[in-house]
């Protein structure tokens, strides 16, 4: 049967291995063990080839499409058109093999470079090895700072918190103990274990090795997310249904030319030479192109927002996002414990505002009534306060580094909560250096997790003092019995603080002084009864971030649901929740155990009004995930450590954070933001509905021009005409004269409007309603233009060959100007000025030069078969060709009067 090591006592779990807790294994055991359970590592994934990531971009419709069109061709004899559309694939998915590739070097870069080491006992001595020697029953040591190497139960314990925050989302360091606990302890309140994949932030400890590898926790969890498959983009969902939808009109177009070129008695081998010109028209050939590129700008965009991109497809659904699952400690707070205010025993009672955020020892006190700020000097007057500041110096285990040139470098070493505690001391002025040198410890009593409570003992001026701190209420049990109802009524007033602080998600700490008294070792706190003189109390938070609250407010105007998931407990989460906007109310939260309580059905019903979960567990954030998928949202699940792996792969887009995240979490995410800011994911959610929007309008014009190209071919082919268009000049038309277009278009600006608008509708395709309303007007006013030209010119008499090269030059004219009419749905294309894109000054110049060459260079010329024409006759086609300018800009005007009624 599988043994519960939290339940054991420590004396039972070493006699299960067999282990000499002095000696520790034998060298000769642990080779047998790493034999038998392999080293302590997890899998590690499989990296993808280069070869890999550049096949896979064939998987697309439109690719298999473009592929067949290119077989026919080449069966047919015309290996030109079948070389260029195999060359323009090819390159397509270099495109986006370099982007992904690209990505997957920024990540490697974030790989931390280092092993983890352990202080492992091996056959009698103490040796720092590769954590990834270790073996079930090894016996470990560890002390501040140390990373643990694997699941183990602690054998001593002495002051011991350990960070647990990539494992449980608990936030705060978790003081631990050695007693055995109970088997149904869930993993967060096991606290006689350590666990792989965390930290010890003080103390020092002993443990024996339970498990190793992906036998630990971390693995369970790591193996969890390697079973969750990973969920198709919306983009790729669209793409999928846009290809099928374009593979069925081609095939479509195919028969229909096919039987039309049987009724006008045409040659097999040249029917099949203007079914495969139809079946390349109605193929928009430079969108995988142009897809890719559009998407590659926004990764690097996103770039240089501190966003990298693992998988392209994943900046459109970023974009498409309805709801935001964030983590709270780190992301939307700094993870850096800050006091915020201190209570002082006087009549009236004084409560004292702090300002200022993190290490840097930098900000105010203000009296909470008056606001009247307390300079240094005022402090140092201050009796009540220096002796509350004295006892929060000296009743402390953390050390605060002062930086060399850099003010913001400021670091800690040991508990967060301690080090605020001596920011705050030293923001007053207070040299901390010698003010420890003038009350030198002597004797101290750890933190006890059943006291609640840390004593020390120190010299000053010839007398013992004792300083303890710990939670108010245990503070308040041991201090000193008076009659004097003052005394009485200040505790009773400072209980009442202590609530209100509670209620304000703050964590709070009491202080007290015993004069002239010495610590006893053999009473321990037993001995402090009825001594202590309270000195005020202390409330710290995990301050969030400035610009979160902003970005959050963002998020409601796009349309942008924020969840915040998190360990911490539900009345933390609520208040960080109202401070942020996120939520209004405690009914909006959910616990992880009320959240045990439901039903499928029921949570998916819950989840349109809960803002946040607390106290949840990585089978419950997958769950959370599964259940807003569910009701058709588009989920950004962001996270740090391991237990958020499986809902990271589970997301739409999952977001790992790169300075705190977890290996493990990086792998599993699509995308990982550089500095654990959820300001900068809306930021990315911005330029993800940028792409999204500026894909539609190059889609819109790539797709125009490839009807335009059809209907003309259909309607010279119905009317008995030669071909107006060669095969190769479509090609030209759809992959390299518009490549120089679509990049315009891929570099449009962001509009003012574009985050006050909701997401996209996850069923909404690719070409939407708008779109289609748009098209016959560009679509019927080019085709005019085109095949009238084509009709007016052949019954004028001129060469064949002339009259294909100016068609050829009307159609790329007519693309010229639809690009000026995809820039806005609404907007007048002479409302505003070009310069505000100059990629659309650029791209206009640059086809002009092409088309010019394709014209009149004789080797481009023969290639793609047209003929010089005069120079004059552009000024006449310019003239036709912009009918298609004309014709929506009334269409326009008519949208913007419609708008305003």
């Amino acid at each position: 049967m599988k043994k519960i090591w939290h339940e054991l006592v420590a004396g039972e779990v070493v006699q299960a291995f067999g282990v000499n807790v002095k000696c520790g294994r034998t060298a000769l055991e642990c080779k047998k063990l790493q034999a038998q359970f392999g080293l302590n590592t997890l899998p590690e994934q499989k990296r993808r080839s280069v070869l890999g990531i550049f096949l896979r971009q064939f998987l697309s419709p439109l690719i298999y499409l473009l592929m067949i069109a290119s077989a026919i061709a080449f069966a047919l004899g015309n290996y030109k058109d079948a070389l260029v559309i195999v060359v323009v694939v090819i390159l397509n998915s270099l495109v986006s093999a370099v982007q992904e590739g690209r990505a997957e070097a920024s990540l490697a870069a974030l790989r931390r470079l280092t092993k983890l080491k352990a202080k492992i006992l091996r056959d009698g001595q103490l040796l720092e090895l590769d954590a990834s020697e270790l073996v079930p029953g090894d016996i470990y040591h560890l002390t501040a700072g140390d990373g643990v190497p694997t699941d183990g139960r602690l054998l001593e314990a002495n002051v011991l918190q350990v960070s647990e925050a990539s494992l449980t989302g608990e936030s705060m360091p978790v003081a631990k103990i050695v007693d055995a606990l109970p088997a149904e302890n869930s993993l967060p309140d096991r606290a006689n274990m350590v666990y792989a994949g965390t930290y010890v932030t003080s103390g020092r400890a002993i443990a024996v090795a339970v498990t190793t590898g992906s036998r630990n926790e971390l693995g369970k969890i790591a193996a969890m997310a390697g079973k969750t498959s990973q969920v198709k983009t919306r983009l790729e969902a669209r793409i999928d249904a846009f290809g099928k939808t374009v593979a069925l009109a081609s095939v479509t177009i195919f028969l229909l030319v096919f039987i039309l070129g049987l009724l006008h008695g045409m040659k097999m081998t040249e029917i099949f030479m203007v079914a495969i010109s139809q079946m390349v028209s109605i193929v928009p050939e430079g969108l995988p192109v142009a897809m890719t590129v559009a998407l590659a700008v926004g990764v690097q965009r996103m770039a240089k927002r501190r966003t990298i991109v693992r998988k392209l497809s994943a900046v459109e659904s970023l974009g498409s996002t309805t709801v935001i699952c964030t983590d709270k400690t780190g992301t939307l707070t700094k993870n850096e414990m800050t006091v915020v205010q201190l209570a002082l025993p006087t009549k009236p009672l004084r409560r004292i505002k702090v300002s200022g955020t993190g290490y840097e020892p930098v900000g105010d006190f203000k009296e909470d009534v008056t606001e009247e700020v307390q300079t240094q000097h005022m402090l140092a007057q201050d009796s009540n306060f220096q002796r509350l500041m004295t006892a929060a110096v000296c009743c402390n285990d953390a050390e605060l580094v002062s930086p060399d040139d850099v003010p913001a470098s400021w670091q800690i070493t040991g508990d967060p909560t301690e080090a605020a505690l001596l920011v705050c001391a030293q923001k007053s002025g207070i040299n901390l250096q010698a003010l420890k040198a003038k009350n030198p410890r002597i004797a101290e009593l750890p933190f006890d997790p059943n006291f609640k409570m840390m004593a020390t003992e120190h010299q000053q001026d010839g007398r013992s003092l004792v300083y303890v701190k710990g939670a108010p209420e245990a503070i308040f049990s041991k201090c000193f019995a008076s009659s004097a109802d003052e005394h009485k009524e200040i505790l009773e007033a400072f209980k009442e603080v202590a609530d209100d602080m509670g209620q304000q998600a703050l964590r709070v700490l009491a202080f007290g002084v015993i004069d002239d008294a010495h610590i006893s070792s053999q009473r321990g706190f037993d001995g402090l009864n009825g001594c202590i003189h309270f000195l005020g109390l202390i409330a710290q938070m995990d301050p969030p971030r400035d610009e979160v609250k902003p970005a959050i407010a963002e998020c409601v105007r796009a349309g942008i649901k924020t969840v915040m998931i998190t360990g911490d407990h539900k009345a933390t989460a609520v208040a960080i929740a109202r401070q942020l906007g996120i939520a209004k109310s405690a009914n909006e939260a959910v616990s992880g155990s009320e959240l045990d309580l439901l039903s499928d059905e029921q949570l998916a019903a819950k989840m349109e009004h809960t803002k946040v979960f607390a106290r949840v567990h990585p089978e419950q954030k997958l769950r959370i995930v599964k259940s807003l998928q569910s009701r058709g949202h588009v989920v950004a699940m962001t996270g740090d450590g391991v237990n958020d792996s499986p809902a990271l792969v589970q997301a739409d887009v999952g977001v790992a954070m790169g300075v705190t995240g977890t290996e493990v979490a990086k792998e599993a995410s699509k995308i990982v933001i550089t500095d654990d800011n959820f300001a900068t994911i809306v930021a990315a959610v911005a330029e993800g509905r940028l792409v999204y929007q500026n894909i539609k309008k190059l889609l819109l014009f790539l797709f125009v021009t490839s009807v335009d190209e059809l209907l003309v071919l259909l309607l010279a082919l119905l009317f008995g005409f030669h071909a107006p268009l060669a095969a190769v000049q479509i090609l030209w038309l759809n992959l390299v004269s518009e490549s120089a277009l679509t990049v315009s278009l891929i570099m449009e600006p962001m509009e003012d409007q574009d985050m006050h608008r909701p997401p996209v509708p996850a069923n909404e395709p690719l070409l939407d309603q708008k779109m289609l309303h748009r098209m016959p007007f560009m679509i019927a006013a080019s085709v005019v233009s085109t095949f009238g030209w084509f009709w007016a010119r052949t019954y004028m008499g001129v060469p064949a060959n002339v009259v294909q090269s100016e068609t050829f030059t009307v159609l790329v004219v007519c693309q010229w100007f639809n690009l000026l009419n995809c820039r806005s749905p609404q907007a007048s294309a002479f409302s505003g000025s070009l310069l505000g894109n100059p990629w659309l000054v650029g791209g206009l110049i640059i086809a002009n030069i092409l088309h010019g060459l394709v014209i009149y260079w004789k080797p481009l010329a023969e290639f793609f078969h047209t003929t010089p024409i005069a120079l004059e006759s552009f000024f006449a086609i310019g003239l036709v060709a912009s009918l298609v300018l004309w014709v929506e800009e009334l269409r326009k005007i008519y949208a913007r009067r419609s708008l305003t009624i």
